[in-house]
């Protein structure tokens, strides 16, 4: 990307091509069938055509390298649609940094830039159904080493999109008898793999595709496979987890403003009595609280991808806008149905599809009672440290010795 092209007019073509050319593929893309598959190959190409292919990711990975707060901003239009990140090769934004910070040098050389070039899709694994996903370190599934192979045996679920994807990067036990936070270990696993067995595709609230269910049953694969060092499961998995979360709150405020538009414009159009439903004072008040509730979730959100981008982890600023964001989410599209009334719960418009992904938005990236928990637990501590917790005083870099102390 030229860098004399500014975030501004870069987000405002991503948002032309979001409304000109998403918004019409997504009427019967529920079903993923051939001709579906076609269509979003072809506008996959227009994005490439257009220059607006894989903005965020490195250029040294075949990327447009655009700056972390710059794409930020970017996501927050490409998340207006369901189909935005898919459409304009960011989905894998988060998958390709591992592979490119972790990944052994014949990994990055076959799969990094095909993958980054949507030759292919990829999944992640890491929820169980035999433990509580709210604690990782929980985790059944094993890895143990026989020569230079890893053997995996394990149960996983909610695999997204791992009926079509060329391989799962899956969380596993390699050391068993270090600490909790170092007995996990992140291995590539092709789903071509004899062991990897699909056992259903379990149908979730809103979601293009399947989150499958897998069984890993004497699951081979090549020592060479992991990525980075054995025990450092959590560490690679905070490098997709931390800035991925900024992306789902971006992406969230996209689909808020898309259903705050929906409901400014009904009330403008529909009439009640010779009068438009926009003069009522209460449809006044859900403009209100709606426009509150977006820009306080933006300002939060930005002010974590602020922080991130100065080189802080950002734990609390991040915990308190995925449960905040989350919240945002589905009191505007909640407001945008109550608008259209009966019309807004039918597939005549979005928003009755924003709304079962809204419900997914409290669950995705942790659950919101693991974020609120751990975030007041996290600003106590400081207290009982003597340091408080002045949100003002943070503005700016922490200190990696503050960092390591909150952990």
């Amino acid at each position: 990307m030229p860098e004399d092209i500014s975030w501004v007019e870069t987000r405002g073509r991503v948002k032309q091509f979001i409304e000109d050319v998403v918004y019409p593929l997504e009427d019967g893309f529920d079903k993923d069938t051939a001709e579906s598959q076609a269509a979003l190959k072809a506008v996959q190409q227009k994005a490439k055509d257009a220059g607006l292919w894989a903005l965020g990711h490195p250029k040294d990975i075949g990327g447009q390298g655009m700056p972390f707060m710059d794409y930020v901003y970017v996501n927050e239009v490409i998340g207006r649609s369901h189909l935005g990140s898919v459409a304009v090769g960011s989905n894998t934004l988060q998958d390709s940094i591992m592979l490119r910070l972790y990944a052994s040098p014949e990994w990055r050389k076959n799969y990094m830039e095909p993958l980054v070039a949507g030759e292919f899709y990829q999944s992640f694994a890491m929820t169980e159904p035999e433990v509580a996903s709210s604690d990782p370190t929980g985790i059944q599934t094993s890895a143990v080493l026989d020569g230079n192979h890893w053997v995996i045996n394990g149960h996983k679920w909610f695999t997204s999109g791992a009926d079509r994807a060329k391989y799962t990067t899956v969380m596993v036990k390699t050391e068993p008898d270090a600490p909790s936070h170092e007995a996990f270990s992140m291995i590539i696993v092709p789903t071509d793999n004899p062991g990897y067995n699909i056992q259903r595709d379990i149908r979730a609230m809103g979601m293009l595709g399947g989150h499958m269910e897998v069984k890993y049953e004497n699951c081979r694969v090549p020592a060479t496979n992991m990525l980075g060092e054995r025990g450092e499961g959590f560490k690679v998995a905070q490098e997709r987890l931390g800035p991925g979360r900024i992306f789902h709150a971006m992406r969230w405020l996209g689909q808020a403003q898309r259903a705050f538009d929906i409901m400014c414009e009904r009330l403008n159009s529909r009439k009640i009595r010779g009068e438009k439903l926009g003069d009522k004072q209460l449809m006044q008040a859900f403009v209100f609280e709606s426009a509150a509730e977006i820009q306080q979730s933006r300002l939060m959100t930005l002010d974590a991808a602020r922080k991130m981008d100065a080189g802080d982890q950002a734990r609390v600023e991040i915990s308190l806008i995925k449960v905040t964001g989350a919240r945002m989410l589905h009191n505007v599209i909640d407001r945008a149905i109550q608008v259209l009334g009966a019309r807004g719960v039918t597939d005549d418009t979005p928003l009755e599809r924003m709304y079962r992904m809204a419900r997914f938005a409290r669950l995705v990236d942790g659950a919101d009672e693991v974020h609120i928990y751990r975030t007041g637990r996290r600003i106590l501590r400081a207290f009982e440290r003597g340091e408080g917790y002045d949100f003002g005083e943070r503005e700016g870099n922490m200190s990696h010795q503050s960092r390591r102390a909150e952990t």
